[in-house]
Protein backbone atom coordinates (compact mmCIF):
# COMPACT_ATOMS: atom_id res chain seq x y z
CA UNK A 1 0.00 0.00 0.00
CA UNK A 2 3.20 2.64 0.45
CA UNK A 3 4.21 1.54 -2.77
CA UNK A 4 0.60 2.13 -4.63
CA UNK A 5 0.04 5.45 -2.38
CA UNK A 6 4.12 6.98 -3.42
CA UNK A 7 3.32 5.64 -6.92
CA UNK A 8 -0.18 7.38 -7.59
CA UNK A 9 1.01 10.49 -6.04
CA UNK A 10 3.34 11.09 -9.06
CA UNK A 11 0.65 10.36 -11.30
CA UNK A 12 -1.17 12.48 -9.41
CA UNK A 13 1.64 15.04 -10.33
CA UNK A 14 1.72 14.08 -13.93
CA UNK A 15 -2.04 14.45 -14.38
CA UNK A 16 -2.01 17.75 -12.98
CA UNK A 17 0.61 18.88 -15.51
CA UNK A 18 -0.84 17.10 -18.30
CA UNK A 19 -4.53 19.17 -17.89
CA UNK A 20 -3.19 21.94 -18.57
CA UNK A 21 -3.59 20.35 -22.52
CA UNK A 22 -5.14 17.49 -22.56
CA UNK A 23 -9.36 16.95 -21.27
CA UNK A 24 -10.18 14.40 -18.38
CA UNK A 25 -11.52 11.88 -20.75
CA UNK A 26 -7.87 11.65 -23.00
CA UNK A 27 -6.22 11.41 -19.50
CA UNK A 28 -8.44 8.37 -18.53
CA UNK A 29 -8.15 7.05 -21.66
CA UNK A 30 -4.62 6.71 -22.32
CA UNK A 31 -4.04 5.57 -18.11
CA UNK A 32 -6.02 2.97 -19.39
CA UNK A 33 -5.03 1.93 -22.53
CA UNK A 34 -1.34 1.46 -21.11
CA UNK A 35 -2.42 -0.64 -18.36
CA UNK A 36 -4.49 -3.01 -21.11
CA UNK A 37 -1.62 -3.59 -23.20
CA UNK A 38 0.86 -4.08 -20.36
CA UNK A 39 -1.92 -6.32 -17.90
CA UNK A 40 -2.45 -8.53 -20.91
CA UNK A 41 0.56 -8.77 -21.62
CA UNK A 42 1.59 -10.13 -18.42
CA UNK A 43 -1.75 -12.61 -17.98
CA UNK A 44 -0.35 -14.45 -21.55
CA UNK A 45 3.49 -14.42 -19.90
CA UNK A 46 1.94 -15.70 -16.74
CA UNK A 47 -0.62 -18.02 -18.44
CA UNK A 48 -3.76 -15.96 -16.26
CA UNK A 49 -7.08 -16.65 -18.47
CA UNK A 50 -8.91 -14.13 -19.66
CA UNK A 51 -12.45 -15.44 -18.75
CA UNK A 52 -13.64 -15.10 -15.04
CA UNK A 53 -16.01 -17.18 -13.12
CA UNK A 54 -17.28 -13.16 -11.78
CA UNK A 55 -18.02 -11.00 -14.72
CA UNK A 56 -20.51 -9.12 -12.57
CA UNK A 57 -18.00 -8.37 -9.77
CA UNK A 58 -15.73 -6.94 -12.43
CA UNK A 59 -18.62 -4.70 -14.04
CA UNK A 60 -19.76 -3.31 -10.69
CA UNK A 61 -15.98 -2.96 -9.66
CA UNK A 62 -15.04 -1.11 -13.07
CA UNK A 63 -18.01 1.00 -12.89
CA UNK A 64 -17.57 2.39 -9.48
CA UNK A 65 -13.33 2.46 -10.26
CA UNK A 66 -13.55 4.09 -13.80
CA UNK A 67 -16.57 7.05 -12.78
CA UNK A 68 -14.07 7.61 -9.77
CA UNK A 69 -11.41 7.90 -11.79
CA UNK A 70 -13.07 10.36 -14.03
CA UNK A 71 -14.01 12.27 -11.42
CA UNK A 72 -10.71 12.41 -9.51
CA UNK A 73 -8.43 13.54 -12.70
CA UNK A 74 -11.58 16.63 -13.12
CA UNK A 75 -10.08 17.58 -9.54
CA UNK A 76 -6.98 17.39 -10.21
CA UNK A 77 -6.89 19.96 -13.14
CA UNK A 78 -8.50 22.98 -11.30
CA UNK A 79 -7.72 22.04 -7.58
CA UNK A 80 -4.11 22.29 -5.77
CA UNK A 81 -2.71 18.69 -5.76
CA UNK A 82 -2.40 18.38 -2.38
CA UNK A 83 -6.11 19.70 -2.23
CA UNK A 84 -7.05 16.89 -5.05
CA UNK A 85 -5.17 13.98 -3.14
CA UNK A 86 -7.07 15.17 0.33
CA UNK A 87 -10.47 14.99 -0.99
CA UNK A 88 -9.51 11.87 -3.24
CA UNK A 89 -8.54 9.87 0.17
CA UNK A 90 -11.70 10.16 2.09
CA UNK A 91 -12.00 6.51 0.89
CA UNK A 92 -10.36 5.80 3.57
CA UNK A 93 -12.90 7.37 5.54
CA UNK A 94 -15.43 6.09 3.86
CA UNK A 95 -14.19 2.39 3.82
CA UNK A 96 -13.85 2.86 7.62
CA UNK A 97 -17.38 3.89 8.30
CA UNK A 98 -18.97 1.24 5.81
CA UNK A 99 -17.04 -1.38 7.62
CA UNK A 100 -17.77 -0.31 11.22
CA UNK A 101 -21.53 0.42 9.83
CA UNK A 102 -21.64 -3.10 8.79
CA UNK A 103 -20.01 -4.61 12.49
CA UNK A 104 -22.80 -2.35 14.38
CA UNK A 105 -25.99 -3.59 11.92
CA UNK A 106 -24.35 -7.47 11.63
CA UNK A 107 -22.03 -7.94 14.67
CA UNK A 108 -19.77 -11.28 14.26
CA UNK A 109 -20.35 -13.67 17.49
CA UNK A 110 -17.48 -13.24 19.88
CA UNK A 111 -15.76 -16.68 21.25
CA UNK A 112 -18.38 -16.40 24.08
CA UNK A 113 -20.98 -15.97 21.89
CA UNK A 114 -21.41 -11.86 22.78
CA UNK A 115 -21.19 -9.60 19.65
CA UNK A 116 -17.67 -9.02 18.77
CA UNK A 117 -16.95 -5.44 17.15
CA UNK A 118 -13.99 -3.80 15.24
CA UNK A 119 -10.50 -3.39 17.62
CA UNK A 120 -11.29 0.09 19.68
CA UNK A 121 -7.39 0.79 18.86
CA UNK A 122 -7.40 0.08 14.87
CA UNK A 123 -10.27 2.23 14.70
CA UNK A 124 -8.61 5.24 17.09
CA UNK A 125 -5.81 4.59 14.48
CA UNK A 126 -8.24 5.79 11.59
CA UNK A 127 -9.70 8.75 13.34
CA UNK A 128 -6.26 10.17 13.72
CA UNK A 129 -5.49 10.03 10.26
CA UNK A 130 -8.94 11.17 10.01
CA UNK A 131 -7.69 13.56 12.05
CA UNK A 132 -4.33 14.27 10.10
CA UNK A 133 -6.55 14.65 6.73
CA UNK A 134 -7.85 17.68 8.67
CA UNK A 135 -4.65 19.73 9.42
CA UNK A 136 -3.75 18.88 6.12
CA UNK A 137 -6.64 19.74 4.50
CA UNK A 138 -6.14 23.76 4.06
CA UNK A 139 -9.22 26.19 3.03
CA UNK A 140 -7.78 26.73 -0.94
CA UNK A 141 -11.11 25.93 -2.30
CA UNK A 142 -11.88 29.26 -4.43
CA UNK A 143 -16.02 30.38 -5.59
CA UNK A 144 -14.99 28.62 -8.96
CA UNK A 145 -13.57 25.83 -7.63
CA UNK A 146 -16.86 24.64 -5.83
CA UNK A 147 -17.53 21.67 -8.70
CA UNK A 148 -13.92 20.86 -8.79
CA UNK A 149 -14.17 20.07 -4.92
CA UNK A 150 -17.59 18.24 -5.31
CA UNK A 151 -16.30 15.73 -7.77
CA UNK A 152 -13.24 15.34 -5.45
CA UNK A 153 -15.21 14.42 -2.38
CA UNK A 154 -17.57 11.52 -4.73
CA UNK A 155 -14.32 10.15 -6.59
CA UNK A 156 -14.05 9.51 -2.64
CA UNK A 157 -16.73 7.84 -2.02
CA UNK A 158 -17.26 5.70 -5.28
CA UNK A 159 -13.05 4.55 -4.51
CA UNK A 160 -13.75 3.10 -1.68
CA UNK A 161 -16.46 1.08 -2.90
CA UNK A 162 -14.26 0.14 -5.96
CA UNK A 163 -11.55 -0.86 -3.12
CA UNK A 164 -13.82 -2.83 -1.29
CA UNK A 165 -14.90 -4.53 -4.70
CA UNK A 166 -11.50 -5.25 -5.11
CA UNK A 167 -11.25 -7.22 -1.84
CA UNK A 168 -13.93 -8.99 -2.76
CA UNK A 169 -12.43 -9.90 -5.54
CA UNK A 170 -9.51 -11.16 -4.29
CA UNK A 171 -11.42 -13.15 -1.96
CA UNK A 172 -13.40 -14.77 -4.68
CA UNK A 173 -9.64 -15.70 -5.86
CA UNK A 174 -9.16 -13.15 -9.10
CA UNK A 175 -5.73 -12.67 -9.93
CA UNK A 176 -4.43 -8.82 -9.54
CA UNK A 177 -3.61 -9.37 -13.25
CA UNK A 178 -7.09 -9.66 -14.36
CA UNK A 179 -8.57 -7.31 -12.28
CA UNK A 180 -6.37 -4.73 -13.39
CA UNK A 181 -7.31 -6.20 -16.83
CA UNK A 182 -11.01 -5.30 -16.72
CA UNK A 183 -10.35 -2.10 -14.66
CA UNK A 184 -8.35 -0.82 -17.64
CA UNK A 185 -10.61 -2.31 -20.28
CA UNK A 186 -13.60 -0.03 -18.87
CA UNK A 187 -11.15 2.84 -18.21
CA UNK A 188 -10.65 2.56 -22.14
CA UNK A 189 -14.10 2.22 -22.79
CA UNK A 190 -15.19 5.26 -20.67
CA UNK A 191 -12.35 7.76 -21.59
CA UNK A 192 -12.73 7.26 -25.00
CA UNK A 193 -16.39 7.88 -25.03
CA UNK A 194 -15.56 11.10 -22.90
CA UNK A 195 -13.23 12.40 -25.21
CA UNK A 196 -14.56 12.22 -28.27
CA UNK A 197 -17.63 13.48 -26.67
CA UNK A 198 -15.41 16.95 -25.72
CA UNK A 199 -13.82 17.09 -28.77
CA UNK A 200 -11.73 13.98 -29.62
CA UNK A 201 -8.13 12.59 -28.53
CA UNK A 202 -5.58 15.41 -29.37
CA UNK A 203 -2.89 13.45 -28.58
CA UNK A 204 -3.57 11.31 -31.54
CA UNK A 205 -4.25 13.89 -34.27
CA UNK A 206 -7.87 13.34 -33.43
CA UNK A 207 -8.48 16.88 -32.14
CA UNK A 208 -8.71 20.37 -33.62
CA UNK A 209 -5.04 20.95 -31.45
CA UNK A 210 -1.74 19.45 -32.84
CA UNK A 211 0.26 18.33 -29.61
CA UNK A 212 4.10 17.56 -28.71
CA UNK A 213 5.69 14.58 -28.25
CA UNK A 214 6.54 15.49 -24.87
CA UNK A 215 3.20 15.46 -24.45
CA UNK A 216 2.05 12.43 -25.45
CA UNK A 217 5.12 10.90 -22.97
CA UNK A 218 3.50 12.55 -20.15
CA UNK A 219 0.48 10.81 -21.00
CA UNK A 220 2.02 7.31 -21.53
CA UNK A 221 4.30 7.94 -18.19
CA UNK A 222 0.55 8.65 -16.47
CA UNK A 223 -0.60 5.15 -17.60
CA UNK A 224 2.58 3.35 -16.65
CA UNK A 225 2.75 4.82 -12.63
CA UNK A 226 -0.78 4.17 -12.62
CA UNK A 227 -0.87 0.66 -13.87
CA UNK A 228 1.94 -0.41 -11.50
CA UNK A 229 0.24 1.39 -8.74
CA UNK A 230 -3.36 -0.11 -9.28
CA UNK A 231 -1.57 -3.52 -9.60
CA UNK A 232 0.32 -3.08 -6.14
CA UNK A 233 -3.15 -1.67 -4.82
CA UNK A 234 -4.97 -4.66 -6.22
CA UNK A 235 -2.58 -6.76 -4.45
CA UNK A 236 -2.51 -5.45 -0.89
CA UNK A 237 -6.65 -5.14 -0.85
CA UNK A 238 -6.50 -8.69 -2.14
CA UNK A 239 -4.11 -9.92 0.60
CA UNK A 240 -4.45 -7.68 3.39
CA UNK A 241 -7.39 -5.83 5.62
CA UNK A 242 -9.10 -3.05 3.90
CA UNK A 243 -9.23 -1.06 7.09
CA UNK A 244 -5.51 -1.33 8.01
CA UNK A 245 -4.60 -0.46 3.88
CA UNK A 246 -7.16 2.67 4.82
CA UNK A 247 -4.86 3.93 7.21
CA UNK A 248 -1.51 3.51 4.80
CA UNK A 249 -3.40 5.12 2.02
CA UNK A 250 -3.39 8.36 4.01
CA UNK A 251 0.35 8.68 3.37
CA UNK A 252 -0.32 9.32 -0.67
CA UNK A 253 -1.35 12.77 0.81
CA UNK A 254 2.22 12.97 2.28
CA UNK A 255 3.74 12.12 -0.95
CA UNK A 256 1.30 14.89 -2.92
CA UNK A 257 2.22 17.34 -0.85
CA UNK A 258 5.87 17.05 -1.51
CA UNK A 259 5.30 16.70 -4.81
CA UNK A 260 3.06 19.58 -5.13
CA UNK A 261 5.35 22.07 -3.33
CA UNK A 262 8.75 20.74 -5.45
CA UNK A 263 6.57 20.69 -8.88
CA UNK A 264 3.83 23.37 -8.58
CA UNK A 265 5.05 25.56 -5.87
CA UNK A 266 2.70 24.62 -3.33
CA UNK A 267 2.50 26.11 0.20
CA UNK A 268 3.22 24.07 2.90
CA UNK A 269 2.47 25.09 6.12
CA UNK A 270 3.24 24.05 9.88
CA UNK A 271 -0.13 23.23 10.52
CA UNK A 272 0.17 20.71 7.26
CA UNK A 273 2.83 19.24 8.41
CA UNK A 274 1.48 18.35 11.30
CA UNK A 275 -0.91 16.76 9.63
CA UNK A 276 1.31 14.95 7.70
CA UNK A 277 3.51 13.22 10.66
CA UNK A 278 0.02 12.49 12.20
CA UNK A 279 -1.27 10.91 9.37
CA UNK A 280 2.28 8.78 8.88
CA UNK A 281 2.05 7.89 12.54
CA UNK A 282 -1.95 6.13 11.84
CA UNK A 283 -0.72 4.08 9.50
CA UNK A 284 2.13 2.57 10.84
CA UNK A 285 0.18 2.56 14.46
CA UNK A 286 -2.52 0.48 12.28
CA UNK A 287 0.29 -1.83 10.72
CA UNK A 288 1.46 -2.71 14.08
CA UNK A 289 -1.91 -3.25 15.47
CA UNK A 290 -2.79 -5.33 12.97
CA UNK A 291 0.14 -7.64 13.29
CA UNK A 292 -0.77 -8.20 16.71
CA UNK A 293 -3.98 -9.58 15.98
CA UNK A 294 -3.86 -11.67 13.57
CA UNK A 295 -0.41 -12.79 14.54
CA UNK A 296 0.37 -12.55 18.36
CA UNK A 297 2.97 -15.12 18.04
CA UNK A 298 6.14 -14.70 15.60
CA UNK A 299 5.91 -17.04 12.55
CA UNK A 300 8.92 -18.94 10.77
CA UNK A 301 8.97 -17.56 7.39
CA UNK A 302 8.18 -19.85 4.86
CA UNK A 303 11.13 -22.11 3.12
CA UNK A 304 12.20 -20.50 -0.42
CA UNK A 305 11.24 -23.03 -3.30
Amino acid sequence: MLGAALLFSFMGAGVKAASATYSAGEIVFFRAAVGLVLMGALMRLRGVPLATPVPAMHLWRSVAGVTSLCLWFFAIGGLPLGTAITLNYMSSIWIALFLIGGAVLMPAPGAAGAPSGIDGRLLASVLAGFAGVALVLRPTIEQDQIWHGLCGLLSGLLAAMAYLQVSALGRAGEPEERVVFYFSLGGCVVGLALAMATGGLHALGAGPTAHSLAGLGLLLGIGVLATAAQWVLTRAYAIGNALVNSALQYTGIVFSSLLGVWWFDDPLTPLALAGMVLIVAAGLAATVLRQRVVHPHPRQPPAES
